[in-house]
């Protein structure tokens, strides 16, 4: 990918997502850029405005085309469920490798999920229709239906799980226990919100407070977290452009979903001791190896807090002395 990987071959995945609701249907369509280090280029392309058959086709071959591609079999229940219930895992050793994501039928969501499997990793997501999500994306993914307030569910979501990518704000302000998690990645856009003022303040100031209990939440949570504070979501092609990720930066500047999701993958594989908080848009500098970028920030960033102690028990020390 432009921008993300120095590998000199690109796959560009687009695929066609349906996740009807009681109400309505919405029908999206994502475009996916991922590295593989073999194979020539290849480009599934599709219009922007399809057909009612065209659609009816996309839904029904989508999922199929999916497992195919991955080799996945393509049984998928009638009932929706997936092949073993979540309790015949109960009385089983616990093997912590999957990655939890919340709000999986979002856009953002859907976009991360994708990444993962090609990643090849264990995917599971919290979905609003998990018939939609299994249909979606077959076996890769453990789809379950809830939400946090759901303790049980929430309980058994968790169950083998290693890392949490939450791609929106408001989960973990209702979350209980994470017990057993290792790393937790969560998208924020605090910046943003604070950043904007006048109506716009005012329509955003339930997401500002979600995002706010969010980050609170897992700053004390004591489980290594990395808060990626992105300038405003864009829908526009990742890959594209390159990075900035100076402070200050997401307040004003902007960044494509599709880099959004790519960056939260990517973070899997640099886990901070404690917590780490940066901030990202689209700008100049090229990234070739994010896991090296990210271990980079991560020193800069203790770097400046062990400055900015040193600063504050200096001020402190001469405070002290000046009225002894």
């Amino acid at each position: 990918m432009a921008g993300t990987n120095a590998l000199s071959s690109t796959l560009l995945l687009q695929s066609s997502l349906l996740f009807p609701s009681k109400s309505s249907r919405r029908v999206f369509y994502s475009t996916f850029r991922f590295n593989m280090e073999n194979g020539a280029l290849l480009r599934c392309s599709a219009k922007k405005k399809l057909s009612f058959m065209d659609q009816i086709l996309d839904y029904i071959e989508g999922g199929p085309k999916l497992r195919k591609w991955y080799g996945a079999p393509d049984l998928l229940p009638k009932d929706g469920s997936t092949v073993e219930d979540e309790d015949d895992f109960a009385g089983r050793d616990e093997i912590r490798d999957a990655v939890l994501v919340t709000d999986g039928d979002s856009e953002i969501g859907q976009m991360v999920i994708l990444s993962l499997i090609v990643k090849r990793a264990r995917v599971k997501a919290l979905v609003k229709d998990k018939r939609a999500a299994l249909e979606a994306f077959g076996t890769y993914v453990e789809s379950m239906t809830g939400d946090a307030n759901d303790k049980p569910l929430l309980r058994k979501a968790l169950r083998g799980v290693r890392s949490i990518i939450c791609p929106n704000e408001g989960f973990f302000s209702n979350a209980g226990s994470l017990k057993g998690v290792q790393h937790i990645i969560l998208l924020s856009q605090l910046s943003v919100y604070r950043g904007t003022g006048g109506i716009q303040s005012l329509i955003k100031s339930n997401a500002k407070k979600l995002a706010e209990q969010d980050e609170s939440v897992l700053m004390g949570s004591g489980i290594p977290y990395t808060i990626i504070r992105a300038g405003s979501l864009q829908n526009t092609p990742g890959g594209k452009q390159g990075f900035s990720f100076e402070e200050g930066c997401a307040a004003t500047g902007s960044l494509s979903k599709e880099d959004a999701a790519f960056i939260c993958v990517e973070a899997l594989d640099a886990v901070p001791e404690t917590g780490f908080i940066f901030e990202v848009v689209n700008g100049e500098e090229k990234v070739s190896d994010w896991k090296q970028c990210l271990v980079r920030l991560m020193d800069e960033s203790r770097t400046i807090k062990s400055i900015t102690i040193m600063h504050i028990f200096f001020i402190f020390y001469i405070w002290s002395f000046k009225f002894w």
